[in-house]
């Protein structure tokens, strides 16, 4: 069995979904024909029921910031997709030992190895996971493309996207490949066991053609507006901690080289290129609509 945490949010409901029903391309369609070995899945959410979830995955509503609540969830399990999610990794990982698993894929941030200083938190889990005694791999994800939901409304009501920093390219990841690149660790646990694997796209986009792939989508001109810096941290402020929306302004408008390469880590998983943020804006364009 494997446990996936955060299995309402954008990579986590693609991994259960994959884990039970096969490997998906990069449109999110299953491969031709081919469908991977289903296994058992227990999926994890604070607010989460069987509505929520695949027929024949188990739906347990519990709290990565109460690690003491996990011990139904992760009864009988082998491996564990965690988040970097409340303050006590090691008190996750214990109750996680105990429950008998074995192993752990940990989805971190690349934030963690190129702003240690404002990415304490999964450095954090990083470190509590390698020491952990357990198997272990460690996704690191830039950007990624479901950040542009953030856009949803203002595009659906008035066509207009904000951001900060309109020219500055980065290579957004599509969750649907972070979940697919975890579900093929998750499937083939020898052939990246202690593997740390950081997640890009595979082409830089600004802010601006970001917001130029969502007109396409949508057949309709979307204006962009670009935010001074103070106005993204004000907005930002209201949802994450100050050193994380301090870390993120400065990726976002000076990135590092680290941050603007694209990673070869999901191709040579997946055995083809990540999907585009034109592909991700063709399948969620309902949302901007």
């Amino acid at each position: 069995m494997i446990v996936v945490t955060g299995a309402t949010g954008n990579v986590g409901r693609a991994l259960v979904r994959m884990l039970t029903e096969g490997r998906l391309t990069e449109g999110g369609h299953a491969e031709g024909g081919h469908t991977e070995t289903r296994v058992p899945v227990t999926a994890v959410a604070r607010h989460i029921t069987d509505a929520d979830v695949p027929p024949g995955v188990r739906a347990v509503a519990a709290d990565l910031a109460e690690p003491a609540g996990l011990r139904e969830a992760f009864d009988g399990a082998e491996a564990l997709f965690l988040l970097v999610a409340g303050e006590a990794p090691q008190g996750i990982l214990e109750v996680a030992k105990t429950a008998g698993i074995r192993r752990v894929v940990l989805l971190s941030s690349q934030g963690a190895a190129t702003r240690p200083e404002a990415y304490g938190h999964p450095r954090q889990f990083e470190a509590a996971v390698r020491e952990s005694g357990l198997d272990w791999t460690v996704l690191r994800s830039g950007g990624m493309a479901g950040n542009a939901l953030a856009w949803a409304e203002s595009i659906r009501t008035r066509r207009e996207a904000a951001a900060p920093f309109g020219d500055v390219g980065l290579p957004f990841v599509d969750p649907e490949d972070v979940a697919a690149v975890a579900a093929a660790v998750l499937r083939d646990p020898d052939a990246h066991r202690g593997a740390t694997y950081t997640l890009t796209g595979p082409a830089p986009t600004t802010p601006r053609e970001r917001a130029a792939a969502i007109a396409a989508a949508l057949g309709e001109p979307v204006r962009f507006t670009e935010q001074t810096p103070e106005e993204a941290h004000a907005l930002m402020a209201r949802f994450m901690p100050l050193s994380v929306v301090e870390g993120t302004l400065a990726i976002l408008g000076a990135p590092t080289d680290d941050e603007r390469r694209v990673s070869p880590d999901a191709a040579r998983v997946l055995g083809r290129a990540p999907g585009t943020f034109a592909a991700w804006a063709e399948r969620h364009v309902a949302a901007f609509r």
